[in-house]
């Protein structure tokens, strides 16, 4: 563990790695001259050079932070930031169980430059900002979202939960008062020390078990109550994300049922908390952050909600975790994107740019397409939780979209990912370059808070329980009616779904998809260019053929101005 804060400015010296841009290297080699090989992508703006990022913000309330998202979009575009993304990932954490004498410390390693990207993003306002900012406080939260997850993806997964747990929090006044301002400090504190001794805090979760998974009713830790009004917990977690957290929301049953409760790393009484980290999770991706394996040994928590009613305090930190998950999905996607056009602007092959080639073109379009849309609908998410507290139906709106959201958006990222790897060649499967990061990471959030399966049974309960969502839903859709004749075939087909017999759990993913597919043409309305609008109906809702296979181009999609527009911000 670091003993103290790193420091952002001049940290280079301490985290120069492979990546860092080399001075004068040698193009004139004895054997050959290294030519029509791309620049290196670095020094950019990331705010400043998506479109589809730029005009969603606009549309939802947030163009106010825009000098914000530019600063921080600069930061996470730097050449030295992509260089600690590498080295957070090459040098991954470690597990200290002991110390040298024997004594239990629990605590996991970092490399520095790991320190300095939580740093970058929580000084930066990436948890703290849906609650500090004076308005559009999740649209900013989810603009600095998708420029954190390009900058690394990895560390945003400690900011996600952080920022998540006020929704839990609440539940319990107490606890919220207490723990809601270290969370909104917009500060990185790294140091193993108890909490209120800290200049900020992150917030971790630990929810399913082994012999359940995602059936979180069939855990087995045990909650006592304790004469000074805590509870002491037995039992284990088969998943705790981001174990190096200064506390972790958790659940456990007491003799009432299924319970929440925040489980702090400190005891009250200044000793450490008996939370044992058993094992660091080995991942195919995500590999800068920890994810682990834990015990709870007598372990002292706080209630946090009404005992026995654990899932339904848990319920509006998930919500907000899924729109995370959207939001890095949406991220992933733009870097992999990026990483495309940049290359296939640059190089050249068969006597013409890669860009300038007609199959090369229509892959590309399909990418910025499929980009554009997910941006749009992840930024009305965010849009109807500013609004929720004042408007019933955003806040209905809110209830259903982000399940779809979150489903549709993460779903597409693996695919999307791969095909802008495929656009590289070779070199797009070198581990020198970013893509195999990428990939790697790309399946994360269709995972995390729920996998395909258990969102569509989601949405599904959520029909059922709560009328007036679908209302909400089916609401926003008749603003883009007669915009599009695809879109309105689209629409009037979803009702389809509500005959009887036809909505029910074999359906149920089919219905998650083309309802999103329906709520992100709604979100490029008038958002984006017509053109763009117009290119995702064709694309994506023409009856006869929707083209989900990157590159299988419908003839009326304008694909020189959405190249146009992707690349022009760019040179």
């Amino acid at each position: 563990m670091s003993l103290g804060k790193p420091e952002t400015p001049d940290h280079k010296a301490d985290t120069e790695g492979q990546n860092m841009l080399h001075k004068n290297p040698r193009a004139d080699l004895e054997t050959h001259q290294v030519t029509n090989q791309p620049k290196p992508f670095a020094g950019h703006d990331l705010y400043a050079i998506d479109p589809a990022l730029t005009d969603a913000v606009k549309a939802r309330g947030g163009e106010q932070h825009a000098a914000e998202f530019s600063e921080f979009g600069t930061k996470c575009g730097a050449e030295e930031t992509q260089d600690w993304s590498c080295l957070a990932n090459e040098n991954t954490p470690k597990l200290k169980s002991f110390d040298r004498y024997g004594h239990r410390l629990d605590e996991v390693e970092f490399h520095p430059a790991y320190h300095t990207l939580m740093a970058l993003g929580l000084d930066s306002g990436v948890s703290a900002g849906a609650w500090t900012r004076d308005a559009a406080g999740h649209v900013h939260h989810g603009a600095m979202m998708i420029l954190m997850s390009q900058a690394d993806p990895g560390v945003t997964c400690p900011m996600s939960m952080t920022y998540a747990c006020v929704g839990a929090l609440k539940s319990n006044p107490e606890l919220a008062q207490l723990w809601t301002p270290r969370v909104q400090a917009s500060s990185y504190d790294p140091r193993f020390i108890p909490a209120h001794e800290k200049t900020g805090v992150t917030i971790g979760m630990a929810m399913t078990e082994k012999q359940g998974g995602s059936d979180v009713r069939a855990n087995s830790t045990r909650a006592e109550p304790t004469a000074d009004g805590g509870y002491i917990l037995t039992g284990h977690k088969w998943f705790c994300s981001a174990p190096m957290s200064d506390a972790f929301l958790t659940l456990a049953y007491t003799e009432q049922g299924m319970t929440c409760f925040l489980v702090p790393r400190w005891k009250p009484d200044g000793t450490r908390n008996g939370i044992h980290i058993m094992r660091l999770k080995d991942k195919m991706g995500d590999k800068s952050n920890a994810s682990s394996e834990i015990e709870y040994h007598g372990a002292w928590a706080q209630r946090v909600g009404d005992e026995g009613r654990g899932v339904r305090t848990i319920i509006d930190m998930v919500q907000l975790t899924r729109y995370d998950c959207m939001l890095g999905s949406t991220g992933g996607m733009r870097a992999a994107l990026t990483q495309a056009l940049w290359h296939t602007s640059q190089r050249r092959a068969f006597q013409k740019t890669l860009v300038d080639q007609p199959a090369m073109r229509a892959v590309l379009a399909d990418l910025i397409i499929e980009s554009e849309a997910a941006t749009a609908l992840a930024l009305r998410v965010g849009q109807s939780l500013d609004r929720a507290g004042s408007d019933e139906q955003q806040a209905a709106f809110m209830r259903l979209a982000t399940p779809i959201a979150k489903y549709w958006i993460c779903k597409r990222q693996p695919g999307f990912v791969y095909e802008a790897l495929e656009c590289h060649g070779g070199a797009g499967y070198v581990e020198e370059g970013p893509m195999p990061k990428l990939f790697r990471q790309s399946p994360l959030n269709a995972i995390w808070e729920g996998s395909g399966n258990v969102i569509a049974l989601d949405i599904l309960r959520a029909l059922s329980r709560e009328p007036d969502s679908l209302e909400a839903i089916m609401a926003e859709l008749q603003t883009p009616v007669g915009a599009h004749p695809y879109f309105d075939a689209h629409a009037e087909w979803l009702k389809d779904y509500f005959l009887p017999g036809k909505l029910h759990e074999g359906t149920a993913r089919r219905f998650a998809q083309d309802m999103a597919l329906a709520l992100q043409a709604a979100a490029l309305f008038n958002t984006v260019p017509g053109y763009v609008f117009e290119a995702f109906c064709a694309q994506r809702l023409d009856p006869t053929r929707k083209g989900f296979l990157y590159g299988d181009m419908n003839a009326d999609v304008d694909q020189a101005r959405l190249i146009e527009r992707a690349l022009a911000p760019m040179s």
